[in-house]
Formats: structure tokens, C-alpha cells, sequence
């Protein structure tokens, strides 16, 4: 299938010089998607850090790489060079800057299983000779909506996707190797070699930490609290150890894309939350709990459709909570330009009544729209940002709409 970054990524590829940095979770589809949108390109050239002949290629003389790959001829169509697993290779940032600014027909695009801004082992800047993207999971927008409808921010006509794969994200994730097969003694041994490539292997190579056993321990903690408000003095006794390493410790595995932080959003809200964040993975189908994993599946939808609107420049959006000291809260709310655009309540049931904090906030800090996302609701092809009143929405028509 399609994955909803490819059309982007050819229009980029064929109206601008910047290169395209493609960063997200390990198995997520990265190169899939990738080397699908390359077949499209007139000339391009795939080059895997971990393929010992292809790192040879980068370890060479860059003149030569470049001679070797066409570089230094005149060309009518750029060269698109696709650098996989690239964050892995110390001097990437010198080795791109280098090809970029003495080859005019050089292009390239960059993928990492680590957040590309992050790794950066010294060098110059590459400030403003690239735009980096996020690929996130399969969601039920991405299954639902057709390519030409994705040029919406927001889908108006909400389209079912069939139970069988409604049910799949639910149990094995958006993942697309075990999403699509769908088999549970897969998803076991998928997810163990997952988790120990992620927590061990990765760690162990691009960082310099040792302590091995106890970030698992913290991802174990990190798994158990999905949802729940989160200090980083709770983690570090649970873990034993300090709170400084833990704050290190959480930012690597959020670089390596193992979980994400929500925070709470505090702008007209009296007496809010301001420092305790929440918690959430990338791959929900982890989460044990039910209620917890509902929130899950919601807020990565979220998160998708917040990065995407960004990366895309169609604003500045970004995800948050809401909390106040009286303890009303609401999950998640959207806030878009730096003003609260929709606020979302998830509850698993269909016959939760409505959650009076959705109105209380709604009120309070201005938001259009304000939804109470039941996750065993039927379709209903309704449109559900007509409405501007606090309202019971199904996930399905809901997560529909977005990205």
C-alpha cells in the first residue's frame, strides 16, 4: 500500500533542493516506503549503512562518490541519493553538507530509526538544507482515506474501515508487518526481538550508556504508567537510581522511538498542571490495559496528525493534556497556531455519560470543538467537526478523519 508520505516526498523531491529526513520507530516502513516513492524518481541510488558494501561506498573519498554516482556530469534530472540508517555513520552531517553544496543535481533522502536532530556527532549545520518528517504507524485515517484526500487537514467524509482491520490495530498495533499478519504468535516473537533491538542493541551502539539493565527497567515503569501523570522522582525510585539519569535515560528512548511524552497544556487554565507529563508507546498493542490502551491508540493518532500538519507547513500544531489542581481532566487537546483548536475525551464504553470537564475547558479555554471519543461506538458517517458543542463521537468515524 500507499504510505501517506510518499506523494509529499516525490513533490518535494521534484520543486526544491532540500533533502528529506525520514526518522521513526524501528519496522514502522520506513524503507518500504521509500524505495516504493524511488521507482517514480527518474535517477536514484539506495545506499544501507548497515550493508558492509554500501558502507564502503560512504567511507570513500567524497569526490570519488560523487564521480562514482554521476555527480560531477551535467544532468537534466537531479540524483536522489536514499541514505538508510545513515545517524549510524559519525561524520553524516559533514559527509551530506559536502555533497550538497558542491553538487547542484545532488539529492537525497535520509532515513533513521533514531531522531536525526539528535545523533549529531559534531559538524556544521545543515539548518535550511533539509526537512525532516516523521513516519508514524498505520492508523485508521491512513487505511481509510484515499491519497487525494489527504491534501485535507481534516477528512470531511469520514470513510469505515473493515472490521478485520479495525481489529487488528486494536490487538497488534500499527505496525505494518504484524498488523498485516495478524497472527499472534508472530506478534509475540515480533515485539520481543523488537523491544531487545530497540532497548539493547541500539542503545548500546549510538549512545554511550552502559546501564543496560535498569532502561529496561525504566521502559518496563514506562509501559505499566501509559496514561498516567508521571514525575521523574517517582521513575527514578522505581528504578533506583537518579533523577538526572532518568531524565537522560527517558530522552533516549523517546529518540529511539520507544515512547513519547505528552505535557499538560496550562495557557488560560486556572490552576493547572504544569510540569507532570504523561507517557504513551509507539506500539500500543504493548499496553496490557484495556482503558489505557484505548487512550493510546488515540493519542498516537493524534501525534500523527499533529507532526504531519507541521512537517507539511500547514502550521504549528502540537498535542497536550489538560489537568487542574481539582483534579478535572481531559486527555488530549489539539492546539493549533498556539491556540487550543479540539479537546478529546477517551472512554472505552459507549454508554459513559458525557464528561462535564469536556464543557468546564471548553469554556474555559476557548477550543471549537470538544469530543468524547467511545471506542465501541458503531460508524457513523458523519462529519464530526461540524459540531461545536461538547458530543459522543465513535472512535472510528473520529480517528477517521485525521491522518
Amino acid at each position: 500500500m500507499e504510505r501517506y508520505v510518499e506523494r509529499e516526498f516525490f513533490s518535494l523531491l521534484n520543486q526544491y533542493r532540500q533533502m528529506i529526513f525520514l526518522s521513526g520507530p524501528r519496522q514502522v516502513g520506513k524503507t518500504t516506503a521509500i524505495r516504493n516513492m524511488s521507482e517514480r524518481l527518474p535517477v536514484s541510488h539506495y545506499l544501507n549503512w548497515d550493508n558492509v558494501r554500501h558502507r564502503q561506498r560512504f567511507l570513500q573519498n567524497p569526490a570519488d562518490f560523487a564521480s562514482e554516482i554521476g555527480l560531477d556530469q551535467i544532468a537534466e534530472n537531479a540524483i536522489v541519493c536514499i541514505f538508510d540508517e545513515l545517524h549510524k555513520f559519525s561524520r553524516w552531517r559533514d559527509f551530506l553538507k559536502g555533497l550538497h553544496d558542491s553538487y547542484s543535481t545532488f539529492n537525497a533522502v535520509v532515513t533513521g530509526s533514531a531522531q536525526l536532530n539528535i545523533f549529531s556527532r559534531g559538524g556544521d549545520s545543515l539548518r535550511g538544507r533539509y526537512f525532516p518528517y516523521t513516519l508514524h504507524p498505520l492508523s485508521v485515517a491512513e487505511l481509510a482515506r484515499s491519497p487525494e484526500d489527504r491534501e485535507e487537514t481534516i477528512s470531511s467524509t469520514p470513510r469505515e474501515i473493515p472490521d478485520d482491520q479495525w481489529n487488528a490495530l486494536l490487538r497488534f498495533g500499527g505496525f505494518p508487518e504484524p498488523f498485516q499478519r495478524a497472527s499472534q504468535r508472530f506478534h509475540n516473537r515480533w515485539t520481543l526481538s523488537l523491544n531487545d533491538q530497540v532497548l539493547r542493541e541500539e542503545v548500546r551502539d549510538l549512545t554511550r550508556v552502559r546501564e543496560l539493565s535498569q532502561i529496561e527497567s525504566l521502559a518496563l515503569q514506562v509501559r505499566h504508567r501509559v496514561g498516567q501523570l508521571s514525575t521523574y522522582l517517582g521513575l527514578a525510585r522505581s528504578v533506583q537510581s537518579s533523577v538526572d539519569s532518568v531524565r537522560r535515560w527517558i530522552a533516549i528512548l523517546e529518540s529511539l522511538y520507544f515512547c513519547y511524552r505528552v505535557t499538560p497544556w496550562y495557557k488560560n487554565v486556572a490552576r493547572s498542571l504544569r510540569k507532570e507529563p504523561k507517557f504513551y508507546l509507539w506500539d500500543w498493542s504493548q499496553v496490557q490495559d484495556s482503558g489505557a490502551k484505548a487512550e493510546n491508540i488515540v493519542a498516537s493518532a493524534l501525534l500523527k496528525s499533529v507532526n504531519w500538519w507541521t512537517e507539511s507547513g500547514l502550521g504549528i500544531y502540537s498535542l497536550h493534556f489538560l489537568r487542574d489542581t481539582q483534579k478535572r481532566e481531559v486527555d488530549f487537546v489539539v492546539v493549533r497556531d498556539g491556540d487550543p483548536w479540539f479537546l478529546v475525551e477517551v472512554k472505552s464504553g459507549s454508554n459513559a455519560s458525557l464528561s462535564p470537564p469536556l464543557a468546564y475547558f471548553q469554556n474555559q479555554i476557548g477550543a471549537k470543538h470538544a469530543f468524547q471519543v467511545s471506542m465501541d461506538s458503531s460508524f457513523e458517517p458523519r462529519n464530526c467537526f461540524e459540531i461545536e458543542t461538547p458530543i459522543r463521537v465513535p472512535a472510528r468515524s473520529f480517528l477517521a478523519q485525521l491522518v
